[in-house]
């Protein structure tokens, strides 16, 4: 199986377990039937064998959560998996070590990928979160074994098609973060879907001085300028952007805080959150919607001072009445600190593969299930 196990580490210690949770399902019901598994997985990006990078930790911290013996394989190939591998009895889970310790996996390396389908008769990919890597243990063990779909990738291939190919009307998108660059894909495709888009976040200053108004000391990406005049001009009535913005001389806490007008944002001020009447007309436009994508928040939730406007955003997400579909690690990191976990439809584990899937791109991890 390939899993994605990739969870962020602190100090040799699990500081996020959304994704380990994510697959525990997938893995019992494989186990509890009978089945010798053995897991997949990354974590990190090392460039070489790196300790802090081992998977050892996530194995012990998965034996708890599905309740039986997790193995584990100091590597992914040759003699310490076959072991490990031949050892195993019905029922059983082995965890390989850290897939990205061999740069062959990025590689997609044809031979690397056969050394880790001899492993086992059946490929199942799991892993969505992955899915839009053509890697050897996501593509290359596909062309090697019958190949499957796995509980959780079901799961969010379902969901985010609820959500983009069959929505209720009206379908409304929520997009914020940093830079438009990084979305643009995302806005162009989700333009042609929705019946409103609401962009929130540091990429409206972008729109904002696109239009030449003051953005004081925010950041701007200056090298998109053109692109988000494009996206404003091919969306039209469909782009809400903010009207009011929460402004502080600095990114940091107890910073002395002013609403400003979203087109007289005062020089070497910088807007960190959106404000109350912008809560307002986003929250306007969504009651009643009957779906609702949202990926990026609208401030700088990692500091309180700047984390009401996409806590009260989400708030209206979650009370729309429709249905409702998270993307985006930041996202998600947010509404787990704000409280609002567990009052939408589907949170994705997806991240990176979440957004390439919002633009429309075809996900090599994907595309190889469905050949296979």
């Amino acid at each position: 199986m390939r899993e994605d196990l990739n969870v962020p580490m602190s100090n040799g210690s699990i500081a996020d377990d959304a994704r380990i949770r994510a697959v525990v399902p997938t893995l019992q019901h494989l186990a509890q039937r009978g089945a010798r598994v053995i897991v997949m997985s990354h974590l990190g990006r090392p460039k070489d064998r790196e300790p802090e990078l081992s998977l050892r930790p996530v194995g012990a911290h998965l034996a708890r959560l599905v309740e039986r013996q997790v193995q584990f394989a100091e590597d992914c190939v040759g003699e310490p998996a076959e072991s490990a591998a031949r050892k195993l009895a019905d029922g059983q889970i082995l965890l390989l070590e850290n897939v990205r310790f061999h740069k062959e996996d990025e590689a997609n390396d044809p031979q690397f990928a056969r050394e880790l389908a001899s492993l086992g008769e059946l490929f199942v990919n799991d892993a969505f979160a992955a899915s839009h890597r053509a890697h050897a243990s996501v593509v290359g063990v596909a062309n090697y074994l019958p190949a499957f779909a796995g509980e959780l990738m079901q799961a969010e291939l379902e969901a985010l098609r609820r959500a983009l190919d069959q929505p209720r009307r009206p379908m409304i998108a929520v997009v914020g973060g940093a830079k438009v660059s990084t979305k643009v894909g995302v806005l162009r495709n989700l333009l042609e879907k929705v019946d409103a888009l609401l962009v929130g976040g540091a990429m409206a200053n972008t729109f904002f001085k696109a239009r030449g108004w003051p953005t004081g000391a925010g950041l701007v990406e200056d090298t998109a300028l053109d692109e988000a005049n494009a996206v404003a001009e091919k969306a039209g009535d469909k782009l809400v952007l903010p009207i009011d913005l929460v402004c502080a001389r600095r990114m940091e806490a107890g910073q002395p805080l002013r609403i400003m007008a979203a087109d007289a944002v005062e020089p070497g001020w910088m807007a960190l959150d959106i404000g109350n009447q912008s809560v307002a007309v986003f929250s306007d436009r969504l009651r009643g919607a009957g779906t609702v994508i949202w990926n990026g928040p609208v401030g700088v939730t990692e500091i309180p001072d700047f984390s009401d406007g996409t806590k009260a955003l989400g708030e209206a997400i979650a009370e729309c009445g429709g249905y409702t579909l998270v993307g985006g690690g930041d996202t998600v990191a947010a509404i787990d600190s704000l409280g609002l976990a567990g009052r939408f439809s589907h949170v994705s584990t997806g991240g990176g593969a979440t957004l390439e899937y919002l633009e429309g791109k075809k996900l090599p991890g994907i595309a190889i299930l469905k050949e296979a």
